[in-house]
Order: structure tokens, then sequence, then C-alpha cells
């Protein structure tokens, strides 16, 4: 069993500061991404959505379903602040 030794925050951020690994420093066993959580899905699409999806894919260089993840999270976003998809926000000064 490995133990941990505690390091103070300041201190901690002097290490990262200077770019001392701190990997050692660290007990990533339980670490986990917040919201990031996966869960399965099944989704049915009609052909020509799916053909259309693995032509994107190819021209990207990426699989259909990284296509379909970005596009949802786009429109997801900007749902989320009420921005029209497609269109960027406008600054007026």
């Amino acid at each position: 069993q490995k133990r941990w030794h505690c390091m103070k925050a300041k201190d901690f951020e002097k290490k990262f500061e200077e770019d001392v690994d701190l990997t050692t420093s660290l007990d990533v066993s339980k670490a986990r991404r917040v919201l990031q959580e996966q869960r399965r899905v099944n989704v049915d699409f009609p052909t020509w959505m799916i053909d259309s999806l693995d032509r994107e894919a190819s021209k990207l260089g990426v699989t259909r379903q990284s296509v379909i993840k970005v596009w949802l999270a786009e429109r997801l976003e900007a749902t989320a602040s009420n921005v029209p998809l497609g269109r960027a926000r406008v600054v007026r000064r």
C-alpha cells in the first residue's frame, strides 16, 4: 500500500508554477471527470441520415459517433445560451 504525503495548497501551486512533475503527489485512483460519466443510448436513424453522417465523418476523418456527439453538443450549447445555431454573437460597442 502506497502512502501519500500531504502537501499544502500553497506549496503545490508553487511547484506547479515551477513546472515540477506533480503526478507522484496525486492519488488518481478514484479520479473522475465531473459530468463526463458515459451512458449508452440507442437511437434509430433513417438510412439517408446514416449515409450523410458517414460522408461527413469521412470528410472530417473521424467516426460517425464523433460527428453525432459534436453536433449534439453544439446544438445543446446553442439552446442553453439562446443563440441561434450557426450564428455568431455580434458584440456591439
